[in-house]
């Protein structure tokens, strides 16, 4: 199959970037980073997460967050509800786009939200329901569709399944997480064609974290496959509390980098894209854990 023309990147950053950071990030922070994502030429931003602060103090402002951005034509930010409760909330304080989460693991599930992935589809009936009903696009998100760090190998066709209840239950697009960074090009492009058989390959996108390098590889593995929605985090933040070792996310600037070379369209600046990595690592006090960042920052620094 054909490499798509153009590829969506759905920013997770401020989102699944910043949720495990054990440093509060205060919401002019947050708001900085997405504004500057928003400057770079992103058009899906993940903004934040209505769940409970117990559990990800991290998110806990994500109101405040939303209330201080700037609404851009074509530009969505979507917020994280596990459940109804979350999704009123996110509705309170003006989210236009919702997210829920499931594992395609039933041992993840329980140990990531303290339910079966049965339980975890009936939570999410109602909230579907009420987005439907108030006009608000919901995305659907499925962990360890490569890998478990509790099960091991996960069976493309439960993935499969899953995607298919969160198709059904009216989710315009299904991101496949690999949770923790196990997949390779083979194994990803499988999962695809199975997943493929029960939600169109348009409403799909692929989510890697970078734990055994194959990152990239798998992203283009899934390109070829006829994927064209690619999730991202700017300076490759995030990980995952409930799987030991697993890395961040796919750095966005290396992604855009890849896509470039593949005269792939993206509509995304990477010197802007780049600089947005940096303000927030230098905030964070760390490198970004991106290749192209530390590269072009050499170039700029040699001339």
């Amino acid at each position: 199959m054909r490499l798509p023309k153009s590829v969506k990147m759905v920013e997770v950053g401020p989102r699944d970037g910043l949720q495990n950071e054990p440093q509060t990030v205060p919401a002019a922070a947050k708001i900085r980073l997405i504004e500057d994502l928003a400057d770079a030429g992103l058009t899906s931003i993940e903004a934040g997460a209505f769940v409970s602060p117990k559990w990800v103090p991290q998110m806990a402002d994500s109101a405040a967050v939303l209330a201080g951005l700037t609404a851009r034509t074509g530009v969505r930010y979507s917020v994280l509800v596990p459940n109804l409760q979350g999704f009123d909330a996110a509705m309170k304080a003006g989210a236009r786009e919702v997210a829920i989460f499931g594992a395609a693991s039933e041992t993840f599930s329980r140990k990531n939200i303290n339910c079966s992935i049965a339980e975890s589809l009936d939570r999410f009936a109602p909230v579907a329901a009420s987005a439907k009903q108030a006009g608000v696009p919901v995305r659907g998100y499925i962990s360890c569709v490569l890998g478990c760090p509790y099960e091991g190998a996960v069976a493309p066709q439960a993935v499969a399944d899953v995607a298919a209840r969160l198709a059904a239950l009216g989710c315009y697009e299904v991101s496949l997480g690999d949770t923790i960074g196990v997949g390779t090009p083979a194994a990803a492009a499988a999962m695809i064609d199975t997943v493929a058989a029960h939600v169109p390959r348009e409403r799909l996108a692929v989510h890697f974290h970078d734990t055994y390098g194959q990152a990239l590889a798998n992203i283009l593995a899934c390109l070829e496959k006829g994927v064209a929605v690619v999730d991202s985090s700017v300076a490759g933040l995030g990980g995952c509390p409930y799987a030991k070792g697993a890395s961040g996310n796919v750095a966005s600037e290396d992604v855009r980098y890849m896509l470039g070379g593949l005269d792939i369209a993206t509509g995304v600046d990477l010197d802007k894209l780049a600089d947005s990595g940096w303000r927030i690592c230098e905030y964070l006090g760390r490198l970004p854990a991106s290749k192209v960042s530390l590269a072009l920052k050499a170039r700029k620094g040699a001339g």
